[in-house]
């Protein structure tokens, strides 16, 4: 378990270079606690919930992960604890009483232990069913100690979680209520069943659950006109609950066969293909082109165009795009799941960044000298890091120009987009 104590740092640091990640909710309580996560991202997912806190957590993991001779010792390193799956062996499901046993004795010493219930890594639009153990875990352990420990869902949400610096948001929920199912034991089925729903019902407040990956497009759109016709941003817990509203409201609509609430649905359709083909978002049509907030804006932009920041932002894309092209040719050739194919991208990359950067330090030190190659192992890394974050910088303020001068010269459609999105943002809060 060598790099337990070394792995909420280095989680952190790899979410955020792979992620555009964002963190909220209440901190992780102090020990014993058993983090409950839902689970679309394969080996991802450990790394985003050890991020989320600040302890180190055990997680417990597939065991034919530990016989993997490219995972078997990052799984031992990091203080795995190995389950027994019917699918993967039916003649080692005998082995999981003792696991049961070393989970509880782990949690009952005050550890924090991380559990993903779905059993299994997915890209489905919704959580999979939750299986049993997250519960008689909690339930064995309380038995142990006589009270209850804390049980807390993480959730994560992906934009597009196969690809590299996309959107990703980790919501922390607030410890789940069970003090009055502690005396009932790890062998009472109704308690078991009792406790599992009340997981289930945690992570789906801290989860998007779609009932098909169509409605992405409809449920986001209509949140978007949401908070621009509001002027209200959503904090990341009041983003998820609204979807999830909505989530329901078309479930509901489809199910009762309202037209007024099929018409919505279209029309909030047709507004996201519009607003995409100008390439506009929701928030743009109430945008503020004042001249006086024009320079504004501008002033704060001007360090991306300075010489340096231009001279960082093209070393860095220059130096780490061997790489990086090598990696995608790479993970192509393999056909992955979309469940996996962000692992494989980590995992493949950290292997060829670092052979990278070992033979450009070389060839530095046999050049230049062994002083400038050893500076060379810190800058490297940094500039690439800060030139990364530039250039996302510099994409994003050519979208903003582009937008601004769209919005400027084409008014009219704006205000007939306009008119239409406010009484979209109407007839959403009638059925709200």
């Amino acid at each position: 378990m060598w790099l337990l104590p070394l792995f909420s740092g280095l989680a952190r640091l790899a979410s955020h270079i792979y992620y555009k990640v964002r963190f909220t909710g209440p901190a992780i309580p102090a020990g014993p606690v058993l983090l409950v996560a839902n689970h679309p991202n394969s080996l991802l997912d450990p790394t985003l919930v050890v991020a989320a806190g600040s302890v180190p957590v055990r997680f417990l993991a597939k065991a034919p992960l530990f016989e993997d001779r490219k995972l078997g010792w990052l799984m031992r390193a990091v203080g795995a604890i190995p389950v027994y799956r019917k699918a993967d062996d039916p003649s080692q499901m005998s082995k999981n009483e003792d696991v049961f046993r070393a989970v509880c004795d782990v949690l009952a010493r005050g550890a924090v232990v991380g559990i993903f219930p779905e059993g299994i890594s997915h890209s489905d639009s919704a959580m999979a069913p939750l299986k049993t153990g997250a519960a008689r875990i909690a339930l064995g352990t309380a038995a142990r100690t006589g009270y209850p420990i804390s049980i807390v869902p993480v959730g994560l949400s992906f934009r597009a979680k196969e690809i590299f610096r996309s959107d990703a948001y980790v919501v922390r929920g607030f410890p789940i209520a069970w003090g009055d199912l502690v005396s009932r034991g790890p062998d009472d089925a109704d308690a078991v069943r009792e406790l599992t729903a009340r997981i289930e019902s945690a992570l789906r407040g801290v989860t998007v659950n779609l009932a098909s990956w169509e409605d992405q497009p409809v449920v986001e759109t209509a949140l978007r006109v949401w908070e621009a016709e509001q002027s209200t941003p959503s904090r990341d817990a009041e983003r998820l609950a609204r979807i999830e509203y909505t989530t329901k409201a078309l479930e509901r609509i489809r199910a009762s066969n309202d037209s007024n609430g099929t018409t919505l649905i279209a029309d909030v359709r047709r507004h996201d293909r519009r607003l995409r083909w100008l390439g506009l978002r929701p928030s743009d049509l109430n945008a503020d082109l004042a001249t006086s907030n024009t320079i504004e804006w501008a002033a704060r932009r001007l360090y991306l165009f300075l010489p340096l920041g231009a001279v960082f932002a093209l070393a860095g894309a220059v130096l780490f795009w061997p790489p990086y092209k090598l990696t995608g040719m790479i993970v192509d050739r393999l056909r992955l799941r979309r469940d996996v194919m962000s692992t494989w991208k980590l995992l493949i990359g950290i292997v060829l960044y670092l052979l990278w950067l070992v033979v450009v330090v070389w060839l530095i030190g046999a050049t230049i000298g062994w002083w400038a190659a050893l500076a060379s192992v810190v800058l490297i890394p940094a500039v690439g890091i800060v030139g990364l974050h530039l250039r996302e910088n510099w994409r994003s303020t050519w979208d903003d120009v582009r937008r601004f001068f769209l919005l400027r010269s084409r008014g009219d459609l704006v205000e007939k987009l306009r008119e239409e999105q406010k009484d979209l943002a109407l007839r959403l809060e009638a059925l709200r």
